[in-house]
């Protein structure tokens, strides 16, 4: 049984203040996959504490430092990382890290975290930005599951799919996360037969929801989206057992704004 978690900590150190360890003890992830770590490979590294294998992209880029970064941290080995999802543009952004993860019997799973842009609401705007960054992500993809091999694509990806997937649908309509191209885009995704496990396993809705504002009574009253996924190739996905999002029982125990998404996997 191999157990992956995903979840976007909001900052490594601040998500540890909060509480993060007691719940990575008790999870107990065979991988971790981590976005918007937001520190360096020592800082990570230190908070992680040992018997983990770590593949990690800090942001090294203006406008991206100090608030990207994602992570992938194993307790297999990793035979090798990668952190070029392929146009130039993207370089250094941390916003993607793959890592080939040896399995019990030998196989070879490659795991991605990823962190895409949150588009409209950045300053300054970053829409077309996030478009083509959902193209690179297609096009490595395809690349990655051209030769057959177990791919697991885990992140915030800062899009809604369907309105079961966001609380205020009709107020997000023109608003970057729900936007019709960016649905789209994950149509396309799943048609071309790659399975989004927390709906495969959540029901039709509404919700469960990933993410919620710090902000007011959003979280008490469960007035999220659900950003964060677990996508898996198609073979793969016929192992998966169970994913759920782990929601915190009160707004005082959370130690992030976005929820872990939790999978198995008869692997």
């Amino acid at each position: 049984m191999l157990t992956v978690a995903t979840v976007n900590v909001n900052g490594i150190r601040a998500a540890y203040r909060r509480g993060m360890a007691p719940w990575l003890e008790q999870t107990d992830p065979d991988l971790l996959l981590m976005q918007e770590v937001r520190a360096t490979d020592d800082v990570l590294r230190e908070h992680l504490g040992g018997d983990w294998h770590i593949a990690h992209a800090e942001p090294t880029i203006d406008g991206h430092k100090g608030r990207a970064g994602v992570a992938i941290a194993s307790r297999r080995p990793i035979k090798d990382e990668r952190d070029d999802i392929g146009p130039a543009r993207f370089a250094g952004c941390g916003r993607w890290i793959e890592a080939d993860v040896v399995l019990d019997d030998g196989s070879t799973l490659t795991a991605v975290s990823t962190y895409v842009f949150t588009g409209e609401f950045e300053t300054p705007p970053r829409q077309e930005e996030k478009y083509a960054f959902l193209d690179a992500i297609t096009a490595r993809l395809a690349e990655l599951r051209a030769d057959g091999r177990h791919v697991l694509m885990c992140g915030d990806l800062n899009i809604a799919h369907r309105e079961v997937d966001l609380k205020a649908w009709k107020a997000n309509r023109k608003k970057s996360g729900f936007l019709p191209e960016e649905r789209a885009w994950m149509d396309r995704l799943f048609d071309s037969g790659w399975v989004d496990l927390g709906r495969r396993f959540g029901g039709e809705g509404p919700g469960p929801y990933s993410w919620w504002s710090w902000r007011g009574k959003a979280f008490d009253n469960d007035a999220g989206w659900r950003i964060d996924y677990q996508i898996a190739s198609p073979d793969l996905a016929t192992a998966a057992t169970t994913c759920t999002i782990r929601r915190a029982p009160t707004y005082a125990e959370r130690w992030s704004d976005h929820a872990p998404v939790v999978a198995t996997y008869d692997a």
